[in-house]
């Protein structure tokens, strides 16, 4: 987040947001398997293997490999529009949108694996919305990595550093919680059509991104 302007550390919080949202749809819908969380995905898996439960090892394997080709899909597409930070970011929001667009229908017409399918390819497409010298600079579906950075920046402060350079990876974390909140409560209203507000946001930040003022 450190590098960035106030524009676009807003952007990553709202995408963190949008993650969140979804991650819970996600979680509550395959019952206790993430859609944008892989580390909590490979504990799970690791813990069916040794208890045999190759079913639901299974599922999460699936899962696994799909956030992974969302990722390769997106980071293609990254790499193809890398000559301007615009398009590069406005094309991935748009696949990401997409996709979630997709898990929507997928849901109109009660295709409950579709959906799943769809959400999870865009949760790992998400993640190159923030990408340096092609390799992802803001983590936008998992939250360990800010947790660190809050406490590495604490720290500094404690000891005579920047004082509030921790806000900016608290603010993308609370937008993840703040997010998965609303993506339960969507669902307990919505159920899997609460990816329709998913959608629209995500595609409300796809044009949003391409008014943002860069740094030359």
């Amino acid at each position: 987040m450190v590098g960035y302007g106030r524009h676009l550390q807003a952007l990553a919080v709202a995408l963190s947001c949008l993650a969140g949202f979804v991650d819970a749809i996600g979680f509550i819908t395959l019952g206790g398997i993430f859609v944008s969380f892989m580390s909590g995905n490979s504990t799970r898996f690791s813990v069916g293997i040794a208890d045999g439960a190759w079913a639901h090892t299974g599922i999460i394997a699936g899962i696994l490999v799909l956030f992974v080709v969302g990722v390769t899909i997106s980071g293609i597409l990254a790499e193809l529009t890398d000559h301007d930070r615009r398009t590069r970011k406005s094309a991935v929001l748009a696949l990401v949108t997409a996709l979630l667009l997709l898990a929507s229908v997928g849901a109109l017409l009660d295709w409950t694996p579709l959906a799943v399918i769809a959400m999870t390819l865009a949760m790992g497409a998400e993640n190159s919305v923030f990408r340096r010298d092609g390799e992802v600079s803001i983590a936008l579906t998992y939250m360990t990595g800010a947790l660190v950075k809050i406490g590495h920046r604490i720290a500094a402060a404690l000891l005579g550093g920047p004082r509030w350079r921790w806000l900016p990876y608290f603010g993308l974390w609370a937008g993840l919680v703040g997010g998965a909140v609303l993506g339960a409560l969507a669902h307990r209203a919505f159920g899997l059509h609460a990816l329709w507000i998913a959608t629209a946001v995500s595609a409300a930040l796809a044009v949003s991104v391409r008014f943002l003022p860069y740094p030359p």
